[in-house]
């Protein structure tokens, strides 16, 4: 008899003990799936940042046109949009080569485009500030003019750090800011010969592609 009772009283501690650890790993297995149900999800203005990366078309429409001839100009292209939120705020510039052309982006926050002229421009490159020369390798500048825009934001901290450098691609080498000031940004594209070229408005966001002939 006393054999039989220690015998019972080991079956009933080993189910409880059985229990114990199911009921722990069920809390645990439950935690789990709220942690996971929780987990944080990777910050969409991380995502937006990797827009910035110079030398690549990083958003989908702006590889349209790649099997596209266009005649393009060699000459002025200007087109006047009123901005009515005070200014459209430069927010990225992109450059990347395609199949026959190499193409620079110009990204604004908000909707509005501002107004832009193009053209090539044969006196030396000046910054509009100090009035120092600026050098450009190749052997044709294109100077894209923005107005009622900004490359900086309220507080005068720069939207664009990037603000020059040297893509090196077919045609364009060089692309520098030599203006930010009063309402007006102007970047010249130096390029290895004034090739035709032509613009493409871009929505969601707001861009302005500028398109150089190889």
């Amino acid at each position: 008899m006393k054999r039989l009772m220690t015998l019972l009283l080991t079956v009933v501690l080993t189910s409880f003990g059985c229990a114990g650890n199911n009921t722990a790993s069920n809390t645990n297995a439950a935690q789990g799936g709220e942690n996971a149900r929780y987990a944080p999800t990777p910050s969409p203005i991380a995502a937006s940042n990797q827009n910035t990366v110079a030398n690549r078309s990083t958003l989908p429409d702006e590889s349209t046109g790649d099997a596209t001839e266009f005649d393009g100009t060699a000459g002025i292209t200007e087109k006047k949009n009123a901005v009515i939120k005070n200014v459209a705020r430069m927010s990225a510039v992109r450059s990347a080569r395609h199949a026959s052309y190499d193409r620079v982006v110009f990204e604004f926050a908000g909707a509005e485009m501002p107004t832009y002229h193009l053209e090539y421009i044969n006196t030396p490159v000046q910054q509009c500030g100090s009035g120092n020369t600026v050098p450009f390798a190749g052997d044709g500048w294109l100077e894209v003019r923005f107005s009622d825009s900004q490359a900086h934001d309220g507080s005068g901290n720069v939207t664009i750090a990037d603000r020059e450098r040297s893509p090196n691609l077919p045609v364009i080498k060089d692309l520098k800011i030599t203006c930010d000031f009063e309402s007006e940004v102007t970047w010249v594209l130096g390029v290895a010969s004034p090739n035709k070229y032509r613009v493409v408005e871009l929505k969601n966001p707001t861009r302005l592609a500028v398109d150089i002939k190889n």
